[in-house]
């Protein structure tokens, strides 16, 4: 390979990082920005707060994801290695944990039944347009 190809793919990854780095510092400063709006404006803190823990986690995840992303780019591109590609399992773990954690935490429910409650919210209106 060329010289300039492992530069290129080391800044991506970088950029990358420093991107999922900035959603979630962005995300829990405009998180914070808009509980203390809501709080200001008279509405109730609890409501106020769930807000606040639904915008922070979905900031985290979206980092996350960015996160995972440079690693898989590092590990694949860069240095593959067997020792990076076990480093990768376990941070890949670790953050689909994390994520799951987060995502549960979120909707207040598990993904799966996520689907069931879409069905069940589908079918009554297919009832009603036959």
């Amino acid at each position: 390979m060329d010289d300039w190809f492992p530069q290129a793919l080391r800044f991506t990854t970088r950029m990358i990082e420093v991107g999922g780095i900035a959603i979630i510092v962005l995300g829990t400063l405009g998180a914070t920005i808009a509980v203390l709006w809501q709080v200001l404006r008279g509405h109730r803190v609890e409501g106020a707060f769930n807000l606040y823990r639904s915008n922070l986690g979905r900031a985290i995840l979206l980092g996350l994801e960015f996160l995972v992303a440079a690693d898989i780019i590092n590990t694949v591109a860069i240095e593959p290695t067997l020792e990076s590609l076990f480093i990768l399992g376990g941070i890949v773990l670790i953050r689909t944990f994390l994520s799951f954690s987060l995502e549960v935490e979120i909707e207040g429910r598990w993904p799966w039944e996520r689907y069931k409650s879409d069905q069940a919210v589908a079918a009554p209106a297919r009832a009603q347009s036959d």
